[in-house]
């Protein structure tokens, strides 16, 4: 499974620049750009929602995730059981 994040886009659409919403969320340019490119491992729930705030956006607005090739069928159920 991998989790893609869209954050560029949504910059294009509110014609934001990177440095600004870096400055409105409180980190660094750095931080923001490496959460961009996907090569960070958590963020936290605060930084997410200024994120979000600042950009008049839902979490799954910037965040998608995306089945891995091998995931598909991986966790059917064949018995038709619910658990």
């Amino acid at each position: 499974m991998a989790i893609i994040v869209t954050l560029d886009v949504m910059l294009a659409k509110r014609k934001l620049k990177s440095k600004d919403l870096a400055a409105y969320v409180g980190i660094t340019e750095q931080n923001l750009s490496l959460l961009k490119s996907g090569k960070v491992r958590g963020i936290r729930f605060t930084t997410l929602e200024k994120i979000c705030e600042r950009l008049a956006c839902q979490p799954a607005s910037i965040l998608e995730w995306v089945p891995d090739e091998t995931d598909s069928g991986a966790e059917s159920d064949t018995t038709g059981d619910m658990f």
